[in-house]
C-alpha cells in the first residue's frame, strides 16, 4: 500500500517529524499534528475567518449535553440565529470528549485505530454568511490544491436528496462515480435530541490497494476512513417531533486533527502518528521496556497516552475526579489508565510524567495546560495514589475470596465475587483472573460479563441528560427587537458596572404562560424584558440580584423581581409576581435593585478573591479555585487540595484575611485584552470561560494582593468587609476542600452568637468567660480519672468471671470450647473477656452471648491454630445468628452478631455447638 509519508517512532522522549526544506511551507503538505492545526487555522483566516479559541470541555450554553463533543457546540446559538457575533465567519480547534453512548466506549480506546476519549475537531464555521458552495470549495481547495491529497483516494458522501452539494462537488473537480448519497443514518448531523441539525457532506479517505476500491466500501469498512464532515445547518429541532428551518442557514465542518494528521503522515493508525508516540516514548522510559516489551503491551501504551491527555485537559478544565457527573468521568478514566499502568508494571504513581509530556507537546497551543500544570499534576497524583491504594484493598479482598472458596471446595471465583471487586474496589477482570490462576482456580467470566454488562446500563441511564424543554420564544423576541431597531446587536444594555442601583427605562416586552402580552394585571406572574437594567445576572459563582420594577406614569404597576437570567445572548429577563396595579409594553419604569443585599453579595464577592490569594499564600501555588458560591448571607469557596487544613493553618488565613481588610486596601476593575491580562499574572479561573478582552479585578497597589479575571461585582476597598471569619472547613470532593465564610453584617452575627454561646458554657460551668477552656479541661481531666476507676472495677469483674467460665470448658474432639452466657456492659468487655479466656485456653474456642441493653450479641473467638481444621469465627456466627434474629461475621479468629431476639440466645450457643462438632468431624 502507498503512503504518503513515512511514519517512523521518536527515539527521543519528546520530537517531532523533521519538516523537509525543499518547498515553501504553504505550498506543502504539513506534517506535525501541530503543524497540521496551525496550517488549517492559518488557510482560513486568509479567507476571511475570525479564529476563536477552544470553548470549555463542559458547555456553558448547552445542559443537554455532559461534554462539548463536536466543535459547533459553542457556536449553537449563533449558528440557531439566537447570538449575534462581531464575525460572520469563523475557525477553531475544538478540545472535545466523547466517552459514552453513541458517540463512543472506552473499550474500545486502544484496541481501534481511530477511538479516542479526547481529541481535537478543526473546524469551519458560517452563520448566516456563505453556504453549500464555498463551504465544498474551501475544503477542496485545502485539501486537493494545498495539502495535495490524491484524488485517486478521495470519496465523497452527500445526503440522498442533496443534489445541489452533489452538484457543487462535481464542479469543484471531484469525479461523478465518487460522489455517493446515502440516507438520514449516514449524511444527516444533529448536536443531540434537540439543536441545530441539517444535511451533510463527508469527505473519505481509502488506506487499501487502490484496485481494490468500489464505492459500496464507503460508510461500511474500515479501509474508508471519514476524516472531515461538512454540515448544512439549515434547521432546529425543535423536540423530536418537530423541526423549524434557520432563518439564515449556516456551515459547520468538522475534521478530526488526529484523523487528518494520520492521513498526511501516512499512518492508518492513529496511534502511530506524532500526536501519541511521543507519549509512549516516554512511558516506555517510564517503565524501562524493550521495544518488544512495548509491543507486547501496545494497547496499554495507546490507553495511557489517549487517556492522561483526556485528563490533563479534562482537569485544566475544572473537572476534578469526583463520583457524580462530569467529574465521575474524570475518575473513571484516570482509574482505567491506572489499571493498564499496573499491568505495565507501575506499583507507585506515574501519570504525572506523562501528563508532563501532554503539556510538553500541546501546551503551546493551549496555554491553560501551562498555566496549571502544577495543578494539574498534584491532582492526578493524589487521585492516582487513592487508587493504588483501593487496588491494594481489592488485593486483599481477593485473597479472602480464594480462601473462603478452597474452604468450601470450589476452584471458581463467581462472576458475582468477580464483579464485586470491579464495582467495589475497581479491580480489573483480567487482574482477578491472573491472580486466581496463580492459586489454582478459574473466574466465571460469562458472568461477570453479564452483571457488568447490566451495571453499565444502569450507569448509562443515570448519566443520560434528558434534554431540556427549549422554547424558541426568546430567541424570536431578540431577533425581532433588533431587527426593529429597538434594540442593537448588542441586546439588552446593563448599567451594573456604573454604581447603578436604579435605571429608569423602557418595558420592551411581557410574559406570561410562554407567550407575549402587551398587559399584566396585578397577582399575577411574568417575566420582563426592558430596555437597560442595573440588575446583575447570576454568573461565576454570584447569585442575581433582586429588587423592584415599577411604573413611573400612568398607574401605579409594581413588580418584585425574585430572579433574572440570560436566556440567550443578549436578552435578559426579569421575572417575579405584580405587586399592585399594571405593567404595559411601551410604558417607562424605574429599574431599583435591593441596594442593601447588593452590598452585602459585594462583600462576599471580594472576600472570595482575598481567601483565594490566602490559601494560595499558605499552602502553596497548586491550590486553585474549584468553585464558589457569592450569596448575601455567606460565601463558599471551593478549593483544590489534598488534605484538611489544620488549626493553625486555618488561623493563619483567617489573620491574614483581617490583616488585608485593616489595611484598607482599594479594589479596582480594568478592561484588558485576554493575552495581556494572563501575561501580567492575572489569574483565570479554570472552568470558566472568557471573550478576547477581559475584566481584571485587582486589591491592592502596585504588587497587588490579588489578581482575578471576575466578571462580579465588588466593593472599593477591603474595609467595606467590616470582619471576614470562616465559619467551616472540611472535604467537597475527592482532592477538593470547601471553606465557609461570613463578612459584614452576617460576620457581626456570627460573632454576637458566639459570645452569647460562651456566656451560657461559662454560666453552666460557673465560671467567667476567660477561663472557660481552663474549666473544661478540668472537668476532661476528673473524667478521666472516673473512667479509668470504672475500667478497674470492670475488669476485677471480668477477672472473677473469667475464673468461672473456664472451670465450664467442653471439649469437642480434643478441641477445648467455652460456650457460654456472661453478663457484661458492652460489646468491648465482651471481646476483652474472649481474649481472656483465649490466653487461658490455647488452642481454643470462645462463643459468649450475652443481652446488652435488651439487644442480643455474639461474640466468637477460634484460635489461628485451628484454622487447618476447618473453624473459622465468622462461620460459625454466621450459622448462629439466625437464632437471635439478625446477622453477623468476621474473620477466621474473630467475629461478631447482633439480633433483635434475646430468648435466642441459648439456642445460638447451641448452634455453635453443634457446628463446631460438625466441621472437626469433616475435617478428620
Amino acid at each position: 500500500m502507498p503512503l504518503l509519508f513515512g511514519c517512523s517512532s521518536l527515539a527521543a522522549e519528546f520530537g517531532l517529524l523533521p519538516i523537509p526544506a525543499s518547498r515553501p511551507l504553504m505550498t506543502q503538505p504539513p506534517t506535525h499534528i501541530s503543524e497540521v492545526r496551525s496550517r488549517y487555522i492559518e488557510f482560513f483566516e486568509r479567507h476571511g475567518h475570525q479564529f476563536v479559541p477552544s470553548a470549555n470541555l463542559v458547555p456553558d450554553n448547552d445542559d443537554t449535553l455532559l461534554f462539548t463533543n463536536a466543535g459547533m457546540v459553542q457556536f449553537k446559538d449563533a449558528l440557531l440565529g439566537q447570538e449575534q457575533r462581531p464575525y460572520r465567519r469563523a475557525v477553531t480547534s475544538q478540545k472535545c470528549l466523547r466517552v459514552s453512548g453513541k458517540h463512543n466506549d472506552l473499550d474500545e480506546v486502544g484496541v481501534s485505530p481511530r477511538h479516542h476519549t479526547f481529541f481535537e475537531m478543526l473546524g469551519n464555521f458560517s452563520f448566516g454568511d456563505y453556504f453549500k458552495e464555498q463551504a465544498i470549495q474551501f475544503a477542496w481547495q485545502l485539501l486537493v490544491e494545498e495539502w495535495a491529497l490524491p484524488l485517486d483516494r478521495l470519496w465523497f458522501s452527500v445526503y440522498e436528496d442533496d443534489d445541489e452539494a452533489a452538484q457543487i462537488w462535481h464542479a469543484v473537480g471531484a469525479d461523478p462515480d465518487r460522489i455517493l448519497q446515502f440516507d438520514r443514518k449516514d449524511n444527516w448531523w444533529s448536536m443531540g435530541e434537540t439543536g441545530p441539525c441539517g444535511p451533510c457532506s463527508e469527505i473519505h479517505y481509502f488506506w487499501g490497494d487502490l484496485k481494490d476500491q468500489h464505492a459500496a466500501g464507503v460508510n461500511r469498512d474500515d479501509e474508508y476512513l471519514e476524516f472531515w464532515n461538512l454540515v448544512f445547518m439549515q434547521y432546529d429541532q425543535i423536540t423530536a417531533q418537530h423541526r423549524e428551518p434557520l432563518s439564515h442557514p449556516g456551515v459547520d465542518t468538522g475534521a478530526g486533527l488526529e484523523r487528518v494528521a494520520s492521513i498526511l503522515q501516512g499512518c492508518t493508525n492513529n496511534y502511530d502518528t506524532d500526536g501519541f508516540l511521543y507519549l509512549m516514548d516516554l512511558v516506555q522510559q517510564l517503565a524501562d521496556h524493550t521495544d518488544a516489551q512495548r509491543q507486547e503491551h501496545m494497547v496499554a501504551y495507546r490507553v495511557i497516552a489517549d487517556h492522561v491527555r483526556a485528563i490533563a485537559f479534562l482537569i485544566s478544565d475544572g473537572v476534578l475526579p469526583g463520583n457524580e457527573g462530569h467529574n465521575y468521568i474524570t475518575r473513571l478514566i484516570l482509574r482505567r489508565a491506572a489499571r493498564f499502568g499496573r499491568a505495565l508494571g507501575f506499583l507507585e504513581p506515574f501519570m504525572a510524567r506523562v501528563v508532563e509530556g501532554v503539556v510538553q507537546g500541546m501546551g503551546d497551543h493551549f496555554q491553560e495546560l501551562r498555566q496549571r500544570e502544577d495543578m494539574i499534576c498534584a491532582t492526578v497524583t493524589a487521585e492516582e495514589t487513592r487508587f493504588l491504594q483501593t487496588l491494594n484493598l481489592g488485593m486483599g479482598h481477593l485473597e479472602r475470596v480464594v480462601q473462603e472458596n478452597r474452604q468450601r471446595g470450589t476452584t471458581t471465583v463467581t462472576g458475582t465475587q468477580s464483579f464485586l471487586l470491579w464495582d467495589t474496589f475497581g479491580f480489573p477482570l483480567d487482574l482477578t483472573r491472573d491472580l486466581a490462576r496463580e492459586e489454582g482456580m478459574t473466574v466465571d467470566v460469562d458472568e461477570f460479563q453479564a452483571l457488568a454488562a447490566q451495571a453499565k446500563e444502569r450507569s448509562r441511564q443515570a448519566m443520560e441528560t434528558a434534554p431540556l424543554p427549549r422554547s424558541p420564544l426568546y430567541g424570536e423576541l431578540l431577533r425581532g427587537l433588533q431587527e426593529s431597531g429597538t434594540l442593537d446587536a448588542g441586546g439588552v444594555a446593563q448599567t451594573v458596572f456604573d454604581g447603578s442601583h436604579s435605571v429608569r427605562t423602557t418595558v420592551l416586552a411581557l410574559i406570561q404562560e410562554g407567550a407575549e402580552v402587551d398587559r399584566v394585571e396585578p397577582g399575577t406572574a411574568v417575566e420582563v424584558v426592558v430596555a437597560t437594567t442595573p440588575f446583575y445576572v447570576e454568573a461565576g459563582g454570584q447569585v442575581g440580584d433582586t429588587g423592584w420594577i415599577s411604573a413611573v406614569a400612568g398607574g401605579s404597576g409594581h413588580l418584585q423581581v425574585t430572579h433574572v437570567f440570560r436566556p440567550v445572548p443578549g436578552l435578559i429577563v426579569h421575572s417575579g409576581s405584580m405587586q399592585e396595579g399594571c405593567l404595559t409594553v411601551g410604558g417607562a419604569v424605574d429599574c431599583t435593585i435591593d441596594e442593601g443585599r447588593r452590598q452585602s453579595i459585594q462583600r462576599n464577592h471580594t472576600a472570595t478573591h482575598l481567601l483565594h490569594a490566602c490559601l494560595r499564600r499558605h499552602l502553596g501555588q497548586t491550590v486553585h479555585q474549584a468553585g464558589s458560591l457569592v450569596a448575601p448571607d455567606r460565601l463558599r469557596f471551593d478549593f483544590t487540595f489534598d488534605r484538611g487544613l489544620t488549626h493553625a493553618e486555618v488561623a493563619q488565613v483567617q489573620a491574614d484575611l483581617q490583616a488585608a481588610i485593616l489595611v484598607d486596601s482599594p479594589v479596582t476593575a480594568t478592561w484588558e485584552p485576554y493575552a495581556e491580562a494572563v501575561a501580567s499574572g492575572a489569574m483565570a479561573l479554570f472552568g470558566e470561560k472568557y471573550e478576547e478582552v477581559v475584566r481584571v479585578v485587582r486589591i491592592g497597589h502596585g504588587q497587588a494582593v490579588s489578581r482575578e479575571l471576575c466578571g462580579g461585582m465588588h466593593v472599593k476597598s477591603t474595609a467595606e468587609l467590616g470582619s471576614i471569619f470562616i465559619v467551616g472547613e472540611g472535604s467537597s470532593a475527592a482532592g477538593q476542600r470547601r471553606i465557609e465564610a461570613v463578612t459584614g453584617t452576617a460576620a457581626n452575627q456570627y460573632v454576637i452568637a458566639a459570645l452569647d454561646r460562651l456566656d451560657k458554657v461559662a454560666s453552666l460551668l460557673k465560671t467567667q468567660p476567660d477561663t472557660v477552656a481552663q474549666s473544661v479541661q478540668s472537668l476532661l481531666a476528673q473524667n478521666t480519672r472516673l473512667r479509668k476507676e470504672v475500667q478497674r472495677s470492670q475488669r476485677a469483674q471480668v477477672q472473677d468471671h473469667i475464673d468461672h467460665l473456664v472451670e465450664n470448658v467442653q471439649e469437642f474432639d480434643g478441641v477445648p470450647c467455652v460456650l457460654q452466657t456472661v453478663q457484661a456492659q458492652g460489646l468491648e468487655m465482651m471481646r476483652e473477656m474472649s481474649d481472656l479466656i483465649q490466653d487461658r485456653l490455647g488452642q481454643g474456642v470462645t462463643a459468649l452471648a450475652a443481652d446488652i441493653e435488651g439487644k442480643p450479641v455474639l461474640v466468637i473467638s477460634v484460635a489461628k491454630g485451628l484454622a487447618g481444621r476447618g473453624l473459622h469465627a465468622g462461620n460459625l456466627v454466621k450459622q448462629a445468628a439466625p437464632c437471635i434474629g439478625g446477622g453477623g461475621g468476621g474473620r477466621q479468629n474473630i467475629a461478631q452478631a447482633g439480633g433483635q431476639d434475646v430468648a435466642g440466645l441459648s439456642a445460638a450457643l447451641q448452634e455453635v455447638a453443634s457446628a463446631i462438632s460438625h466441621c472437626l468431624v469433616t475435617a478428620r
